[in-house]
């Protein structure tokens, strides 16, 4: 249809080669394909000039409106691969979620107003393809996997507890020293308690078997213990800043320095980047990276 249409635009299939890039013979098979699909003359052909025939002229009329349709389909389809649109399902740990995350969703968001987000949290290790997420972000070193993964900045922790904590117990001096305090553990179904904590100072590592009459699993019900004065919390930097920040909580060995935990995003090799997934893991990697 794009090959009569052309010709009959441009009067002739000579002039019509140019625009097509195919001969002028080429061309005449093209229109005699359809003639023959049709049953019927096209064109008027003589060596001089070239006519339409009545139902030429009809077929012609209709096929410049079939030829726009298919343009604006094809533009739409291009559209939607280029514009970030649907639903999105992420996963992420619950505190890292909740205080660093969310806040970021809603930029990103913002940004691409036709998105819509599902964030689930949970500190257990999910599924990515069996459970339909798109994209996860990981705290932990990551296990041989499928999955690709893109770096992001390591999750940062921090020691600290209420000045009141410290007036009472006295403040540690060297890692060694949080075997004589009340430290608060961090605890998930599928990990055991968090009872060695471990420091990084001028001499090396220090690995500190801690302990810990408070286990729970949830960095909030954490930081609510230590900001009522019953121990020591190593926690995400992020959940504890503003409480740092007040003096509601005092850090502790600041001349040793806390763990930082590799922190990913990762999605399935054979997930499609369509162009909502490929632009929230660049919001993520330029956030977090």
């Amino acid at each position: 249809m794009a090959v009569f249409v052309k010709a009959v635009d441009v009067g002739s299939f000579a002039a019509a080669v140019p625009a097509l890039g195919m001969s002028s013979p080429m061309i005449g098979k093209h229109v005699r394909f359809l003639e023959e699909r049709l049953g019927a003359r096209l064109l008027n052909r003589t060596t001089r000039r070239q006519s339409l025939t009545e139902v030429g002229r009809a077929f012609y009329e209709r096929c410049k409106l079939v030829l726009a349709e298919a343009e604006a389909a094809e533009a739409l389809a291009q559209d939607l691969q280029a514009i970030p649109r649907g639903r999105l399902r992420i996963n992420a740990p619950v505190t890292f979620g909740s205080y660093s995350l969310a806040p970021m969703l809603t930029r990103y968001l913002c940004q691409y107003p036709e998105v819509t987000v599902d964030l689930t949290l949970t500190d257990r290790v999910v599924d990515v393809v069996d459970e339909g997420y798109e994209a996860v972000i990981r705290i932990s070193p990551l296990i041989d996997s499928t999955l690709i993964a893109r770096t992001l900045a390591p999750y940062r922790l921090v020691a600290c507890a209420a000045p009141a904590y410290l007036a009472a117990h006295g403040t540690p001096a060297t890692p060694e020293d949080l075997t004589q305090h009340e430290c608060l553990s961090f605890a998930y179904w599928a990990r055991r308690p968090m009872d060695e904590w471990e420091f990084t100072g001028a001499d090396g590592v220090h690995k500190v078997k801690v302990h810990s009459r408070f286990v729970a699993n949830n960095g909030q019900a954490l930081r609510h213990a230590a900001l009522d004065g019953f121990g020591i919390t190593l926690q995400a930097h992020d959940m504890l800043k503003d409480d740092l920040a007040s003096g509601r909580l005092v850090p502790v060995l600041p001349d040793y320095k806390a763990p930082a935990i590799p922190m990913h995003i990762v999605f399935a090799p054979d997930r499609r980047l369509t162009p909502k997934l490929r632009s929230f893991i660049d919001f993520v990697v330029a956030t977090f990276g």
